[in-house]
């Protein structure tokens, strides 16, 4: 006869954690800071400027138009694998996509709190841009050299979507609840985040780095309090689509835009 099972053994589900996060970070965004590390520091020595070079967010693939359609879509598919990856970890903890503040409960006052998140992210972030540009601190960002197709504006509406879902989820979400629960203060958590969020996006620059660790600052507070993140992907999501098809439409009819 068998006794009752021995109770959980805490140090190997907390060092299980840890490797999680290593795993996601190591498929995903943390290796984008790496890449953006050394994308800034070619650009750097280089001998230009900043403001004479350029970074393309969104680079088509190739002058075939059918290809690269196909080619945008595999890339936004491949991309949200890591999401995958978390829903699976968190699942074989015993926990849902609701323990990172994904579910459906409220849609209205998600959708509200995220377009108003975007609003007021998104006019302040084309602004310190705009100002770390002229101040040489950045490249010239080109959210997108797609070709003028009938597929450009959805694929980019996709692609805004897959990284609003993807660095949320992973660098918010995800990072986040599994610092908490390796007892990581809030505090230490947050700036950890913070630093990564702005980490991959380096290689537009320090004004590129300082933007967006502000902006991993406010969500990653928001999330911590309110444990929602729903909003904050959709926040995220349409900052995105408004760079990506603003550029689209207003590139060469206005005089402010790089």
């Amino acid at each position: 006869m068998t006794g009752s099972p021995a109770p959980p053994d805490l140090v190997p589900a907390r060092r299980l954690h840890g490797q999680e996060v290593l795993l996601v970070l190591g498929l995903s965004l943390g290796t984008s800071a790496l890449y953006a590390v050394l994308d800034l520091a070619r650009t750097l020595s280089s001998g230009k400027g900043l403001r004479a070079q350029h970074a393309v967010i969104t680079a088509s693939a190739t002058p075939n138009g059918t290809l690269d359609l196909f080619y945008q879509l595999l890339g936004i598919a491949y991309a949200l694998v890591p999401v995958l990856l978390v829903l699976h970890f968190l699942r074989r903890g015993g926990e849902t996509a609701g323990a990172i503040g994904l579910d459906d409960r409220r849609p209205g006052r998600e959708a509200a709190w995220g377009a108003g998140l975007a609003g007021a992210v998104g006019g302040a972030g084309l602004g310190l841009y705009l100002a770390a540009y002229a101040l040489g601190l950045d490249v010239r960002v080109v959210p997108t050299d797609l070709p003028p197709s009938w597929w450009r504006v959805p694929v980019l509406l996709l692609a805004s979507a897959q990284n609003g879902v993807l660095e949320e989820v992973v660098v918010c979400g995800f990072l986040l609840h599994r610092l908490r629960q390796l007892a990581w203060s809030d505090d230490r958590a947050l700036l950890t985040s913070a630093v990564l969020r702005g980490g991959y996006h380096l290689y537009q620059g320090v004004g590129g780095f300082l933007g967006n660790a502000a902006m991993g600052l406010l969500f990653g507070r928001l999330f911590q309090r309110q444990g929602r993140l729903g909003r904050l992907v959709l926040a995220h999501s349409l900052i995105d689509a408004g760079a990506f098809v603003g550029y689209v439409y207003l590139k060469g009819k206005v005089s402010w835009l790089p």
